[in-house]
């Protein structure tokens, strides 16, 4: 797993993003919770996930939509909502971004839902 230091700056990053669930955050950010530069954040990220701060962002938004949309029992307008409210607001890009992580579109996240609902 990463060295100490690079757990210990990874988990000040995302202290901030948990603290702000929901509300975008920028590296800049992320940065100065974690006290550190860029180099250093990414470098952190890379060695405790694996990820660019901005990869591990991205996910966390995609699995924030996924559950947002697992819970929308079919309703009109389920996607656009979801990604909105994670912060996708190209929604193609948001589409086969979602469909590379779960192997599916949203719409289709959608539909599956609500049929295992009824």
């Amino acid at each position: 797993m990463g060295c100490q230091a690079h757990q210990y700056e990874v988990g000040r990053a995302i202290a901030l993003v948990e603290a702000r669930a929901g509300v975008p955050i920028t590296i800049s950010e992320l940065c100065r919770a974690a006290d550190v530069s860029e180099r250093t954040l990414r470098n952190a990220f890379h060695d405790v996930y694996g990820v660019s701060p901005k990869q591990y962002l991205t996910r966390r938004a995609l699995e924030q939509a996924h559950e947002a949309l697992l819970l929308a029992h079919g309703a009109r307008g389920a996607v656009t909502h979801a990604a909105m409210d994670c912060g996708f607001f190209e929604l193609g890009r948001f589409a086969g971004s979602y469909r590379r992580v779960f192997g599916e579109y949203p719409s289709d996240t959608v539909r599956h839902a609500a049929v295992a609902a009824e």
